[in-house]
């Protein structure tokens, strides 16, 4: 998700892939939509654990017709979280009930589908099938996160692009529990691995209990490198804290651990002798090999007690405690720089490297190994020296960049009035003057339907905005061991930086993305691999028209003194559709655009007054028209608790007059009718 692909390093990229064009040997890719009728197979819900039900699920005009819509839900793009097979036969822990069925994964928020020619064994919306090396796998696209729906009246409406309401937290948590129970119980053990057996991809018991040891564990591990004092529920993920585990997870190299295993200071009375380290690490090559990288903390548990493991993981990673909602995806395509705090500039390449980050996070397969002699990637984007890093993935670069292309067809959501309600013009035409007055120097409005329209993101600096700092400080603060990245130099704003023994995460990862994406596809035949890879990054570079420039808005600028400053701000984009995606503010603390428009409570504010609630249920989709959000009480599911580290809803209190426009004046607070008015408005965008 994180890129800083500058110009420099975009055109060397480009330049290798435009002189694979000079001999002849690129060729065009073209994305062409299945022939499903007009039906996307969405199932309806009757009754769920929230009380919620739908019995049909609407289409807005967004651009996409269903076979578009389709081709997004599951277009792989390099996801492998378990074998499909386990994935299909997988029990919940106690029940036969499949762990996939619609009752389970609805229970999530992921969205029910009816099997389909595209998904011909039923899968949930981003949930699909993809391939690697050989072997099946159960994996997450785009669309896993980045598709919403709300319930109004037993309708479900679908907002394609919109922010899930899905918890990949406690899925992820649940499914180490249910390969545990799976492992240690006979009888599901049993029906397990029979049902395995049947699809013919196992030769035996043997295998598949082997395999299911192993994803017990590498499950397990990445929930408890990931666990966060701050639970995320429904509708969150703080998905750049994962990306940045997973890449320090990657890049750690043999020297380190034993320097990390052998520091009184960090492991404490757990040190570890000389002998134990070398035992310990006679296990992995001189050199660790990608297969032994991938998933390291799965492979160590094996030799270090939980203690160790503890101290191990304190001092390799970082909490990714900075839960933030799921950012919606229409407009995408055509803004200058995206994520919440604008971390991501998405000209020439960028999209590519974001995306690449994305797939990183979401359980890509990562056979990164260093070896001797070099190559021309390496010569390009490592240095010289005597060594170079591989960076093999299952990533797929071809079908990313086929993502963002599809993307830029997507548009808004438009209120449906027949649905929802009428919009009160007279309201709405007075809410356009106070829009003016209190939000457009930040939120501008564009045309939805303009092919040629262009976002530039207005930057606020934390401390201006005055909402929760945490994921912004995360973002540039968090540092990491360089490992087989260390002596490379990374591009930022301000010029190259050395990547040193420890480095800021965010420029591992920059780095990391960049020879991805520099690495032709691996699990392809040697020379159409090369094609590929040429024609991927020629036409994502000269199909892009976004071109680099300076962040807009007030922000503390990138210096040589802090060269990642620009990173400690947040990000007003355009607003239309915006009624669609509750809950606000970018950690998703506020429930409704009515609440945003209130003020939160502080020490001495009377006990009459009307503030932002302070707790709330998430989880619910059934949909409140008045206040423009998701049904927050009267149901009990997931608290959302705005006293813990990185849920707090202050800050943005522009219509309440306590937080100061960029041009240093606070308005006066508006009253109950005025706010209505805006409310009535932000409908209508």
């Amino acid at each position: 998700m994180k890129q800083y692909f500058i110009l420099s390093e975009k055109r060397s990229l480009f330049s290798y892939a435009a002189s694979m064009l000079s001999i002849g040997i690129l060729s065009a890719c073209t994305l062409i939509p299945g022939n499903e009728p007009d039906d996307r197979h969405a199932s309806a819900v009757e009754n769920d654990h929230l009380g919620d039900s739908y019995t049909k699920v609407q289409y807005l005009d967004q651009g996409w017709n269903s076979a578009e819509s389709l081709w997004f839900y599951y277009t792989t793009q390099g996801s492998n979280l378990m074998p499909y097979d386990f994935f299909l036969a997988l029990e919940k822990p106690g029940q036969t009930q499949l762990f996939r069925s619609d009752e389970n994964m609805n229970f999530y928020r992921y969205l029910p589908q009816k099997a389909s020619s595209i998904n011909p064994d039923a899968l949930p919306v981003g949930w699909v099938k993809d391939k690697y090396k050989g072997k099946e796998y159960i994996g997450l696209t785009c669309a896993a996160c980045h598709t919403g729906q709300i319930n109004y009246n037993g309708v479900g409406i679908r907002i394609d692009g919109g922010p899930a309401s899905a918890d990949m937290e406690n899925i992820m948590i649940d499914l180490a529990k249910a390969l545990k129970h799976t492992r240690e119980d006979a009888e599901a053990k049993q029906r397990f691995v029979k049902n395995v057996l049947a699809k013919g991809n196992y030769k035996s018991e043997a295998d598949v209990l082997a395999d299911l040891s192993k994803y017990e564990q590498r499950i397990y591990s990445y929930t408890y490198i990931n666990a966060s004092q701050t639970s995320y529920g429904y509708a969150r993920l703080d998905a750049f804290g994962r990306i940045y585990n997973r890449v320090l997870e990657h890049t750690i190299n043999a020297r380190e651990l034993r320097e990390i295993l052998s520091d009184r200071k960090i492991m404490d009375d757990k040190v570890m002798t000389k002998e134990q380290i070398d035992e310990i690490l006679a296990t992995f090559d001189n050199v660790i090999t990608g297969e032994q990288r991938d998933h390291l903390m799965e492979r160590l548990s094996k030799y270090l007690t939980f203690e160790q493991i503890a101290l191990l993981n304190n001092e390799i990673f970082n909490r990714p405690d900075a839960p933030v909602s799921y950012p919606f995806l229409w407009d995408i395509a055509q803004h200058d720089y995206v994520q919440w705090n604008g971390i991501a500039d998405n000209a020439g390449l960028g999209p590519i490297g974001r995306n690449t980050g994305e797939v990183i996070g979401v359980f890509g397969t990562l056979d990164w190994k260093e070896e001797k002699g070099t190559s021309l990637t390496s010569i390009l984007f490592q240095g010289s020296g005597n060594t170079r890093v591989k960076f093999d993935s299952s990533v797929d670069v071809q079908n990313l960049h086929r993502i963002e292309s599809h993307l830029k067809k997507l548009n808004s959501p438009v209120w449906p009035q027949e649905i929802l309600g009428k919009i009160n013009e007279e309201q709405a035409a007075k809410g356009k003057l106070l829009f003016d007055e209190y939000c457009a120097a930040c939120h501008a409005r564009i045309d939805r339907d303009d092919p040629n329209r262009r976002v530039v993101a207005h930057m606020t600096k934390v401390s201006a905005i005055g909402t929760d700092p945490k994921m912004a400080e995360n973002s540039f603060k968090y540092q990491g061991y360089s490992g087989i990245l260390r002596n490379q130099y990374v591009g930022l704003e301000v010029g190259n930086i050395l990547l040193d023994k420890e480095a800021p995460v965010a420029a591992l990862l920059t780095q990391a993305t960049k020879n991805v994406v520099a690495t032709p596809d691996p699990d392809k035949w040697f020379f159409q691999s090369w094609i590929d890879w040429a024609a991927n990054l020629v036409t994502a570079y000269a199909e892009n028209e976004i071109k680099s420039s300076i962040k807009n808005g007030n922000y503390d600028p990138d210096t040589t003194v802090n060269p990642l400053a620009s990173l400690n701000a947040y990000k007003g984009r355009p607003l239309n559709g915006i009624w669609a995606t509750a809950p606000y503010l970018h950690n998703g603390s506020v429930p409704s655009l009515y609440d945003l428009l209130l003020p939160k409570k502080r020490e001495g504010d009377p006990e009459d007054g009307e503030y932002r609630p302070d707790q709330f249920e998430v989880g619910s989709r059934e949909f409140d028209p008045v206040k423009v959000g998701l049904k927050s009480s009267g149901y009990k599911s997931f608290t959302f608790d705005t006293s813990f580290p990185g849920n707090s809803n202050a800050g943005h209190e522009y219509a309440s007059g306590k937080t100061a426009q960029p041009n240093g004046v606070t308005l006066r607070p508006l009253n109950k009718d005025e706010k209505l008015d805006v409310l009535e408005y932000l409908k209508t965008l």
